[in-house]
């Protein structure tokens, strides 16, 4: 049973005063005639709705226009002008009130990508020289009826490597988006890994998307890279190609919308990190680019304090999951936070596959010798990963890998809801509508369970060729106490998804006084706290045995047992938990409340209750049994013999 009350503080929306339209289909109009060493254009309010600029079309004046590094407005004629560089992106920053074109698959078209000579050879295509500027670069808008009342969705993470997981993808986030009243979403945002390497899966990810029929807007993820690039110049090509600037801005309603682009790829050579040195493999970086803090500090003077800026990466501005981690948090933000002073500020993130809604001042262990920064300089959300722990695990009931994520999260998606400059986050998990938490029992025999699990996988770090000390079964059923595991300390673990320092957590037993709960992480700078006293009884369960790794058929073989994820990583052989990194021994959500050291013999009910940082409360209620001892869990065969 699960119910939601929201307190007179929390924020309710009403609906919008009309529509999102998107039926403007159409493109960036580029002008045929004389090139020139200068990028120059038209904003302008497209009338016909042809996306070309006629005779008699007003310009639209005000509009903030970029070529990535410098920053004009548009003038009272909509005209521009800027310098040009042989790569680079042309873009406006679409305006509140108007929207721009978008394409048959949702995707919004604000930009010209420019890259002179094109592409070096890469394995993906990336871009096709695009020659000389056009003589005239011209950005169609229609006016739209926008509130300042709405909500975006929010995804991290679907990072399908392979067709078999792009059906994963439909089935969770496109049947989400073909099944939700989309009336009051005016966007959807991917915070990067929107592929898993294969680049030349866009296109059906793309068309799955956009049954939502609403604008999308992206940015890239490490494994959305060109990974034979030489050079960070050209790593983002092929993304380019598809999805437009590597970092980008948008307006709606009070609401500025900031992409960035935090993904050094190659690193190597460039970033002072032993992994970036140039005896090491190519790989990435956690940084925001000179170029991109240049076109920061000339865009924000013009965007009004009073805005709300929700500014979204790939790699978190710093994570508690990988607090120690150069690589996996945003190296220069010391320089970001210097140019947002001041402002109101949510910072979304993905690549981590972990939930964290970290709120401003909190700090963990790592956070300052890792990105100069030690509390947290505004409110940051990791939005968890469509793909959850990367499509592993057995199969649910929708035939989609559960994917219990690193911290215990479900897999699933976040609401942002606006008001004005005013929001309200919400996280969702696909096909579990309102739920917002799980509870389980940290008992004595979990912990030696737990505990033998970790220490196999610690030995055999990826292999299913071992017969594991345990799987999930042994552990027996979850929900029922003996006299024992009451007296030598049980408690009730509390996973919160979206759980913040702000937020607080109670239990009661049998309808009794409420117990508040503790939350295993303070935020106040310490180290993360690890092992199985710091573990989620039930996400480890459920990551502790994937079956389907055994099952193997005659007609396939080794070519249907198991599965690959990653670039071909077979997972097959005997039974066996995830890998050691993804298992829940330690989380930045979860609380512990403390199980008195008796309770009567019999069948009672656990109330678990969650007040969120908006005042909203949730419940979840659990039925547990407490036993002298363990009963036979299997056919109890002596009445038969």
């Amino acid at each position: 049973m699960l119910r939601f009350l929201a307190t007179t503080t929390a924020i309710v929306l009403a609906s919008a005063a009309g529509a999102k339209d998107v039926s403007y289909i159409g493109a960036v109009e580029t002008v045929a005639g004389e090139a020139t060493d200068v990028a120059r254009g038209t904003v302008f309010l497209d009338s016909n709705r042809n996306a070309a600029l006629d005779d008699g079309e007003p310009g639209v004046p005000g509009v903030i226009v970029s070529n990535g590094r410098e920053v004009v407005i548009s003038g009272e004629d909509g005209s521009y002008e800027l310098p040009a560089y042989s790569d680079m992106n042309l873009f406006i920053t679409k305006p509140a009130g108007y929207v721009t074109p978008v394409n048959a698959q949702m995707v919004p078209q604000f930009a010209y990508v420019h890259k002179e000579a094109g592409s070096p050879d890469l394995r993906f295509g990336g871009l096709d020289p695009t020659g000389p500027l056009p003589a005239a670069i011209n950005f169609p808008l229609i006016e739209d009826a926008q509130d300042t009342t709405f909500d975006c969705l929010v995804f991290g993470d679907p990072q399908p490597y392979s067709n078999r997981e792009i059906g994963y993808v439909r089935d969770t986030a496109g049947n989400m988006l073909a099944e939700r009243d989309m009336s009051d979403t005016e966007c959807l945002i991917f915070a990067g890994d929107i592929m898993g390497d294969d680049l030349s899966l866009y296109d059906r990810f793309k068309d799955i998307i956009a049954v939502g029929q609403t604008p999308q807007y992206f940015v890239g993820g490490n494994h959305d890279v060109d990974f034979d690039a030489a050079s960070d110049a050209d790593s983002f090509d092929t993304f380019r190609r598809e999805w437009g600037p590597e970092y980008w801005a948008a307006e709606i309603g009070d609401v500025m919308f900031i992409g960035l682009d935090n993904v050094r790829y190659p690193c190597n050579g460039v970033d002072p990190h032993p992994f970036c040195s140039t005896d090491k493999t190519h790989t990435y970086n956690g940084v925001v680019s000179e170029r991109q803090l240049e076109w920061l500090g000339n865009f924000l003077p013009n965007v009004p304090q009073d805005k709300l800026i929700v500014m979204t990466a790939h790699i978190p501005f710093q994570t508690f999951t990988d607090n120690t981690a150069a690589k996996h948090q945003t190296d220069n933000l010391d320089e970001l936070a210097a140019l947002l002073d001041g402002r109101k500020v949510l910072a979304l993130a993905g690549h981590t596959h972990t939930t964290e809604n970290i709120e401003e001042g909190e700090h963990f262990h790592g956070w300052e010798e890792n990105t100069n920064v030690a509390g947290a300089p505004f409110h940051q959300i990791i939005i968890g990963a469509v793909s959850g722990s990367w499509w592993a695990g057995d199969l649910n009931d929708a035939g989609v890998p559960r994917g219990t994520q690193r911290l215990g999260s479900p897999r699933g998606y976040y609401q942002l809801s606006f008001d004005g400059s005013s929001y309200v986050d919400t996280y969702h998990v696909f096909g579990q509508d309102g739920a917002q938490l799980h509870a389980s029992f940290n008992t004595p025999r979990f912990r030696e369970w737990a505990g033998r699990l970790i220490a196999y996988r610690d030995l055999y770090e990826r292999s299913f060729d071992q017969e594991p000390p345990v799987i999930n079964r042994d552990l027996g059923d979850l929900y029922m106490l003996t006299l024992d595991d009451l007296a030598n300390g049980t408690w009730v673990a509390v996973n919160v998804w979206n759980g913040s320092k702000s937020s607080q957590v109670s239990v009661a037993i049998n309808d009794g006084d409420e117990m508040m709960g503790t939350r295993t992480q303070a935020g106040a700078g310490e180290e993360k706290l690890e092992g199985v006293n710091y573990a989620d009884p039930l996400a480890i369960w459920q990551q502790s045995t994937i079956s389907s790794v055994s099952a193997r058929s005659v007609d396939g073989g080794s070519d249907t047992q198991g599965y690959t994820t990653w670039q071909g990583t077979e997972w097959f052989g005997k039974a066996g938990p995830f890998q050691r990194w993804m298992l829940t021994d330690s989380s930045q959500h979860l609380w512990r409340v403390d199980l008195p050291s008796e309770l009567p013999i019999g069948t009672h009910t656990l109330t678990v209750s969650t007040t969120d940082r908006h005042g909203r409360f949730f419940t979840q209620k659990y039925a547990f049994e407490v036993v002298a001892e363990l009963p036979n869990p299997n056919w109890q065969a002596e009445f038969w013999e």
